[in-house]
């Protein structure tokens, strides 16, 4: 990684808001909430913020996606994304994160921001003594497993963005304890060669409040400081203060 890339922290230091979800969210629902929240951190009305949740199970289409990746559109909803990407699950037992940050008071890189968001979530797999990496050529955080072969992954992060006015909304999911069959509906991410994993199919029972410590621990390492604020306040267009 170029020195440019070793760190995406705010040049002034300033905390990021970082909710969690009480309830599963819908996607449409969601993505208003993100859309709102980076048009108000635009116009320097609203802090920057992680929103970390769960979806009900669905399929969301990336602006890369292929129709014939969607192999059953019939088993769940499918809602056309624009983030990047193709076609990925969100389900319950998955944590989605996601990061309304403005890069313009950070490092005007998107390719930068994309490799601190992997590097983010290896570091903290690293606590859980799970081993992820990346793949050339393929974004997101891979796993190895031999038990499958000796050149087999799996992938355990998905990360698909978008950048408005340097703004980045959408963001990454991580696979904790999600039904893993739901994925039989589509091709993930359009990769059919290798297959998709989580912390429980990997023997690592551990809770979601367990695994959001981590990637909070993580996230400053990569990205700054963080205060913590309640979710009702998080799609409001007002900076926040600290809880």
């Amino acid at each position: 990684m170029t020195d440019k890339c070793t760190t995406f922290s705010r040049l002034d230091g300033a905390p990021v808001a970082w909710a969690v979800a009480d309830r599963e969210i819908g996607y449409r629902e969601a993505e208003a909430a993100m859309k709102t929240r980076a048009t108000a951190i635009a116009s320097g009305n609203a802090d920057e913020a992680v929103w970390l949740l769960e979806h009900p199970p669905l399929y969301s289409a990336g602006t890369s996606a292929q129709s014939g990746d969607l192999l059953d559109a019939n088993r769940f909803p499918v809602f056309e994304s624009g983030r990047g990407g193709q076609f990925t699950y969100h389900g319950p037992g998955q944590r989605v994160v996601y990061l309304m940050l403005d890069l313009r008071a950070r490092n005007r890189d998107v390719r930068c921001f994309v490799r601190n968001l992997e590097n983010w979530v290896i570091g903290a797999l690293a606590h859980f003594n799970i081993a992820g990496y990346t793949v050339p050529g393929r974004v997101g955080v891979w796993v190895k497993r031999p038990d499958k072969g000796i050149l087999a992954e799996d992938k355990i992060a998905a990360i698909g963005v978008r950048v408005s006015k340097w703004v980045s909304y959408h963001g990454i999911s991580l696979n904790v304890h999600p039904d893993l069959s739901h994925y039989a509906g589509i091709v993930p991410c359009g990769i059919a060669d290798q297959g998709v994993t989580s912390f429980e199919d990997l023997g690592q029972l551990v809770s979601m409040p367990e695994v959001d410590i981590a990637l909070r621990e993580t996230f400053e390492d990569y990205f700054g400081a963080t205060k913590s604020v309640s979710f009702p306040r998080f799609a409001g267009t007002v900076a926040t203060t600290p809880a």
